[in-house]
C-alpha cells in the first residue's frame, strides 16, 4: 500500500516538475503530495510534547463533532481507496489477471494488520491486554474489504454497496437495541458499537468502554476507503484535468453539505465513524485533493509540495517508525521530577521545549520537532532511492 500511487497511463500526465518529484515513472505527484500531508499531520497530532498542552484544533473532539485532526485518518483511508484503481490499473497493463491481484490483496491486508498488532504490542508484548484493533488493523481491513469489492465489481456497484454500506450502519446504530441501554443510544458507553468491541473483546480493546477503531465502525470505514476508490476512477476517466479538478470540488462540497444534513440526526463523530462522518470527511479528502491536483497537474506547481510528496513515499514506513520511536521513549527513564520517574520524552519537552517557548507553545513545538525529525528521515530514503513497500 506504500506504491499503490502509481499513477496508469490513464491518468493525464503531470504538471510540469511532477515527474521529478516523483521517482518511479508514471506516479500520480498530487497523490503523493495529498498523502504525504496527512502522514505529516499523523505525526504532528500524535506527539504533543504533553497530552495536557494541546490546542483544540490539535485535538480529537470530545464525542460528537469534527476537528482538524478528526480529519486526518479517514484522509488517509480516502487515499488508499484512491490508490487501489491506480495500482489495479498498472497491474493490468502489465498483465496481472484477478486470481495474482487477489492474492496480492490478501497478502498485504494480513502483513499491515500483523504490523499493527506488533506496534500494539511493543515493546512489553503482553498478549493477555494487547489490543486487538488499532489504526493499522483498520487501515488492512477497510484496504482489504474494499480491494476485493473492486476486483469483482464495477463502479457502479461499488458506488451501491458504499451507499449501501453507511445505510446499514446507520440501521444497526439506531435500531438495534442495545442491552441495558435500548435503541438509538449513542452515547459513549451505549452504543451498539462500543458494546460489541467490549462484549467480544473484553481487555482488548483501547479503553475498557469502547474502541475508535473497532469492529463494527469498520463498515462504514470500508465506505471512506470505497468513496477514494469512486475518486480513483475519476483520476483515470481520461477526462481533461480543468474537468477533473472541477467535478472534484463540486463533488466535495456536496460530501460535506449532505454529511452536515445527516449530521443532524445521526451526529458527525469519529469514534463511531459514523455515516455522516464517513460523508464529511470523504467531501473534505476530495477538496484538498483537488487544490494539491489543480496546483501540480493542473499549474505545474511543484516547489511547495516537495517535503508532502517525500513524506508521501514512503507513508507506512514513516508513521509506523514514528510510533515505535515514541513508545521507546517513553519507556526509557532518565530521572525523575517532583518524586516520579521521568521519561525520555518528558526530558526532551521539559528541557529542550518548554524553557523558551512555554507549555502550551512548547507542547506544540515539540510535536513539530517531530514532523521535521521524520522529514528528514523521508529525505534520507528518497536520496537513497528506499521506498519500503508492503
Amino acid at each position: 500500500m506504500n506504491h499503490p500511487g502509481s499513477g496508469p497511463a490513464g491518468v493525464a500526465p503531470a504538471g510540469p516538475g511532477s515527474t521529478v518529484l516523483s521517482p518511479i515513472p508514471g506516479r500520480l505527484a498530487s497523490l503523493d503530495a495529498f498523502r504525504g500531508l496527512t502522514i505529516a499531520g499523523m505525526i504532528l497530532v500524535n506527539n504533543p510534547g504533553s497530552w495536557s498542552y494541546v490546542y483544540p484544533p490539535l485535538r480529537h473532539a470530545e464525542w460528537h463533532g469534527c476537528t482538524l485532526t478528526d480529519l486526518v485518518f479517514p484522509f488517509f483511508l480516502f487515499i488508499v481507496g484512491v490508490a487501489i484503481v491506480l495500482s489495479f490499473t498498472r497491474h493490468r497493463e502489465r498483465g496481472a489477471g484477478r486470481r495474482e491481484l487477489q492474492r496480492k490483496v490478501l497478502r498485504r491486508t494480513l502483513l499491515i494488520f500483523a504490523l499493527g498488532l506488533f506496534l500494539n504490542a511493543f515493546p512489553r508484548f503482553d498478549f493477555g491486554t494487547l489490543r486487538y484493533f488499532g489504526v493499522l488493523q483498520r487501515i488492512a481491513l477497510a484496504y482489504g474489504a474494499a480491494a476485493l469489492i473492486v476486483l469483482y465489481t464495477g463502479r457502479r456497484t461499488q458506488g451501491a454497496i458504499a451507499a449501501g454500506l453507511l445505510l446499514v450502519y446507520w440501521a444497526m446504530m439506531t435500531l438495534v437495541p442495545v442491552p441495558g441501554y435500548g435503541a438509538a443510544d449513542l452515547s459513549l458507553e451505549g452504543n451498539l458499537a462500543a458494546w460489541l468491541d467490549r462484549t467480544l473483546f473484553a481487555g482488548h480493546t483501547w479503553r475498557a468502554l469502547y474502541d475508535p477503531e473497532g469492529l463494527l465502525s469498520t463498515i462504514p470505514a470500508v465506505a471512506t476507503v470505497l468513496a477514494g476508490v469512486l475518486t480513483g476512477h475519476l483520476l483515470t476517466s481520461g477526462r481533461p484535468r480543468e474537468e477533473i479538478v472541477n467535478r472534484m470540488f463540486v463533488l466535495g462540497w456536496g460530501g460535506i453539505a449532505a454529511g452536515a444534513v445527516w449530521g443532524l440526526v445521526f451526529p458527525i463523530n469519529k469514534a463511531l465513524w459514523t455515516s455522516s462522518y464517513v460523508l464529511y470527511t470523504a467531501g473534505a479528502a476530495l477538496e484538498l485533493l483537488a487544490i494539491c491536483y489543480w496546483l501540480i497537474e493542473v499549474r505545474g506547481l511543484t516547489r511547495w509540495a516537495r517535503p508532502a510528496i517525500l513524506f508521501g513515499l514512503n507513508p507506512l514506513a514513516l508513521f509506523v517508525g514514528s510510533g515505535l520511536v515514541v513508545k521507546l521513549a517513553i519507556r526509557i527513564q532518565v530521572g525523575a521530577a517532583a518524586g516520579d520517574p521521568l521519561s525520555l520524552y518528558s526530558w526532551l519537552y521539559r528541557h529542550l521545549f518548554v524553557p523558551w517557548a512555554g507549555e502550551m507553545n512548547g507542547s506544540l513545538a515539540f510535536a513539530m520537532a517531530n514532523v521535521l525529525l521524520w522529514l528528514a528521515v523521508a529525505a534520507l530514503l528518497y536520496r537513497r532511492r528506499i521506498f519500503i513497500k508492503i
